[in-house]
């Protein structure tokens, strides 16, 4: 790799050294990466063949996870390693059954490339979305190991189309085969003589699963019962701030609040700030009262996308912060959505609201005026069919996937 991208990555390897001294979670990432090594050696078994999986956290990982169950059902004879850069993705996936070892993947310097790739010796490496590691990819292309990039997405403002910098297109060089979500990135892939297949998103694959899994809520199904229900999905405060607002103004709306953090100081937030009959869902029981409850605050984690099929509207947080959350655990549901205006980045928002099913607002008037008209109209079926007809990507990448491995194993 070139020399300024290696003293770039030492660099960075030291930083996240420096920064384990001040941060839990650059600790928890230092630390795990350091026994990387040693979990490869202790469990890596020479007699069988693995394919290695990589996510940098946890929402690329739930992307990519109808690829690793369809792998693991349909290739039996391979095991899987699966490794995480951020302990949002190891810490909570670590124990994940469909996965023979599960680790950190170490910092991308040229030793620990090639110790990680001589003890894996993987058959085939899969990258799910994110994440370039050009030491990593360039161990995989010299020992000749099918390389996947699934889910990829590009922008042309991205470092791999600007002519002058070859060190990133020669990292999309190192795969096998890129599968794109839309036909833009396949353009821009073609533009620098690079091939690819439009597979789409297995976050809809996922979602789909979600829901076939979703469970019954009995104490939230008895509070919307007959009503209008807002669901409020991964909020934080400004997101809550104005849904409060709305929910005050509208005595004949119900709303269930399920904010991204659930510390105590953000739970005692949302209570200070509420000003009608709310109840803490972790305190629900057989005797509470909801007839005259206006809101369920969940203080838990766990339950959200369950708690969606019962929203006649979703509202979707984080817009007015770094990015939307997750739109499509509500569109599954046929909810239409409403989010802040951070959401450009997102190819499923766009399309769903190129579908009328999904609205970004910048205020507060634009949200009351957004709720009123969903809250009143019948379009369920609008988001229901958007996302059957995305579900699929999956078996494309599997199917191109199975091919290449059966060439390979022929040759």
């Amino acid at each position: 790799m070139n020399i300024l991208y290696n003293i770039f990555i030492h660099i960075y390897g030291a930083a996240i050294k420096i920064a384990a001294l001040f941060s839990y979670k650059a600790k928890l990432r230092h630390n795990g990466a350091k026994q990387t090594t040693v979990i490869l050696k202790n469990n890596i078994q020479p007699n069988q063949q693995y394919i290695w999986i990589h996510a940098a956290s946890l929402g690329e990982f739930e992307q990519g996870r109808p690829v690793i169950e369809h792998i693991k059902q349909y290739l039996p004879q391979y095991k899987i390693l699966l490794t995480f850069f951020s302990p949002s993705g190891y810490e909570v996936r670590k124990n994940y059954q469909n996965a023979d070892i599960i680790c950190y993947l170490p910092i991308d310097t040229k030793n620990n490339a090639r110790t990680f790739i001589e003890i894996v010796k993987p058959k085939m490496a899969i990258f799910i979305k994110y994440e370039y590691w050009g030491n990593y990819l360039y161990q995989l292309h010299k020992n000749n190991i099918n390389t996947y990039m699934i889910d990829a997405i590009y922008r042309k403002e991205q470092l791999f189309f600007k002519p002058h910098i070859k060190m990133f297109r020669n990292m999309l060089h190192c795969f096998t085969h890129i599968f794109v979500q839309n036909n833009n990135s396949k353009q821009l892939l073609n533009s620098i003589n690079i091939a690819s297949t439009i597979a789409g998103d297995t976050r809809f694959d996922r979602v789909q699963q979600i829901a076939n899994q979703a469970k019954q809520i009995p104490y939230i199904k008895t509070f919307t019962q007959n009503s209008k229900v807002i669901v409020a999905g991964s909020t934080w405060p400004k997101d809550e701030q104005l849904l409060l607002q709305y929910l005050h103004k509208h005595q004949d709306v119900k709303m269930v609040i399920v904010p991204h953090e659930v510390t105590q100081a953000h739970i005692n937030y949302i209570c200070k700030s509420i000003k009608c009959n709310y109840q803490l869902f972790s305190q629900i029981n057989n005797h509470t009262p909801l007839n005259n409850c206006k809101c369920i605050i969940v203080d838990t984690i766990g339950l959200l996308s369950s708690i969606y099929q019962y929203a006649n509207v979703a509202y979707i947080g984080g817009g007015f912060g770094v990015g939307i959350h997750n739109t499509l655990e509500a569109a599954i549901w046929g909810c239409p959505v409403v989010f802040g205006p951070n959401y450009k980045k997102f190819n499923e928002a766009i399309e769903l609201i190129q579908h009328h099913c999904a609205y970004s607002i910048n205020n507060y008037k634009q949200l009351e005026h957004n709720l009123n008209n969903l809250l009143n109209a019948n379009i369920k079926h609008l988001a229901k069919h958007y996302i059957q007809t995305k579900i699929g990507a999956t078996n494309i990448i599997i199917n191109t996937i199975f091919q290449h491995t059966y060439e390979t194993n022929n040759r």
